[in-house]
């Protein structure tokens, strides 16, 4: 699939602080770049070998319990629904230890057909403490605008369906190779996505299996395909992309390791718009269709257009949130918001 797609562009950076963050993102450009973190020790174990990447990940290895997810091997890899109602999953989770977990992936990496094994989204500082030390892209606050939340991915030959996140990504790939496919947030529609719960990660998947997609029963993907971008990641390769972009994440190796940044510069109190969306559902999505386009016009007045633009006529004492928010604001905001839905 992926040679008919078009590739991630490339840029050039001597180091993690000198990539244009704000002009990828305010572009909406996902960008790679080659080589980065190719001098981490992490990397240099992981191209060695599996087994040196496993010893420096046990080094380093807390002794807190991970959730560790096992599918069957007829599952290829693909962590995802079990059954065509959507409402099981074809995979289990269970509290593993990190070293006993990384030993079973050891002992199947000679076997193509063996269980699908996979560590995601767990956090470093916590479980790994003192990796981060050695290697690292040095990005913090002062640099992304926000503290970042720094996550590592340990698994085999494993898929994740493509879904999107409402953090800012910058992904490492540390051992094996991996294959991200990019859509734009404009093709959510084209993508089909799954239900709102339960899904594999916590964040609403496609349906659509991009390794090779069924174009009789979703015909709108091949919208999605056309727009769609992939980044093939060699080890110690970057890559940048925006919240709310959608994105398959294929791990190609018989073991595979990426460690990832997120981050968001919306300051703290504000909420998650994913409970503005579910609100949504129940406020809005089933009104008489003349009724929703008024509220759209309402939305794209007090939301969606200039922030300035709602306040701007009125005296400031009496803007209140419509002005620019604070913490104190939004406390307020929230509060009225609470009485409200609990009447």
């Amino acid at each position: 699939m992926s040679a008919a797609l078009q590739a991630v562009p490339e840029g050039a950076a001597a180091g993690a602080g000198d990539i244009p963050l704000d002009a990828l993102l305010a572009g909406q450009r996902p960008t790679v770049y080659r080589g980065l973190a190719r001098d981490w020790p992490l990397v240099r174990a992981g191209l060695s070998s599996a087994g040196d990447a496993i010893a420096c990940l046990k080094r380093w290895d807390a002794g807190r319990p991970v959730t560790g997810y096992t599918g069957r091997p007829e599952i290829g890899g693909r962590f995802f629904y079990a059954d065509e109602a959507l409402t099981q999953l074809n995979f289990r989770a269970e509290q593993v230890g990190l070293g006993a977990f990384l030993d079973r992936m050891a002992a199947g990496l000679d076997e193509p057909d063996g269980p699908s094994l996979y560590i995601g989204s767990t956090d470093i500082d916590t479980y790994l403490p003192g990796l981060r030390q050695e290697n690292d892209l040095g990005l913090d606050a002062a640099v992304l605008g926000a503290e970042p939340i720094v996550s590592i991915w340990i698994g085999n030959r494993t898929v994740a369906a493509a879904h999107y996140d409402m953090s800012n990504n910058i992904a490492v790939c540390v051992a094996g190779r991996r294959r991200f496919t990019l859509f734009p947030p404009d093709q959510a529609a084209n993508l089909y996505p799954g239900p709102l719960e339960p899904t594999p990660g916590g964040q609403v998947v496609s349906l659509v299996d991009l390794r090779d997609p069924d174009l009789d029963r979703f015909p709108k993907a091949r919208e999605a395909l056309a727009a769609a971008q992939v980044a093939d990641l060699e080890p110690g390769d970057v890559l940048v992309y925006p919240a709310l972009w959608w994105h398959q994440v294929e791990a190609l190796e018989p073991f595979n390791i990426l460690v990832n940044y997120w981050w968001n510069p919306s300051p703290g109190f504000m909420d998650t718009p994913q409970t503005t969306l579910l609100h949504a559902l129940l406020s809005l999505r089933d009104r008489p269709e003349h009724e929703k386009q008024a509220w759209k016009a309402l939305f794209d007045f007090y939301v969606f257009g200039p922030a300035e633009a709602a306040a701007g006529h009125l005296p400031e004492p009496a803007r209140g949130p419509l002005g620019p928010l604070d913490e104190m604001k939004a406390r307020r905001l929230r509060a009225q918001l609470l009485h409200r839905m609990n009447r």
